[in-house]
């Protein structure tokens, strides 16, 4: 059983935080884009920023099984009292708070504005290629956490 929960932790986070990461990163240039478009071409490239946004809503609810199949794996391996799966968990939920707090309502003011007509700052697509900075390398750090566990007997 821990063989497959694991395996479905592990696909989980692939197939959720990877399309999240990807689209939130490839969100503030694709809005600097559709700001700078011509009118011909602003209705296309506001609909590539609205997927973008989109995909890293969808994706990110399903994110949820990540921790909940990490936390039945940790359980049944009985390391849940482990250094190395505690910090995982507080970066984790560092990450979740950044993507909530400050990445997905920041893509919903750059998408009103956009829709608006409003002119964009160059600051407004800056800071959220911060916070989705933040967000990614969070994360990075789970998945190198999670690779190599501190004290780990797979020789790794």
């Amino acid at each position: 059983m821990t063989k497959i929960l694991l395996s479905l932790h592990v696909l989980a986070a692939i197939v959720a935080i990877g399309p999240v990461t990807v689209a939130a990163s490839m969100f503030p240039p694709a809005a600097r884009n559709a700001h700078a478009a011509t009118a011909a071409e602003a209705e296309a490239d506001l609909g590539t920023v609205r997927l973008l946004h989109r995909i890293c809503r969808v994706y990110a609810k399903m994110g949820l099984a990540v921790p909940v199949f990490g936390f039945a794996t940790a359980a049944l391996m009985g390391v849940l009292s482990s250094g190395w799966l505690t910090a995982s968990i507080a970066l984790t939920a560092a990450a979740a708070g950044v993507l909530i707090a400050f990445v997905l309502p920041r893509q919903d003011e750059l998408i009103d504005s956009l829709g608006a007509g409003k002119a964009l700052e160059r600051t407004d697509t800056a800071q959220l290629a911060m916070f989705t900075g933040a967000f990614n390398l969070l994360w990075a750090t789970v998945t190198i956490l999670m690779i190599v566990r501190p004290g780990s007997t797979t020789g790794a």
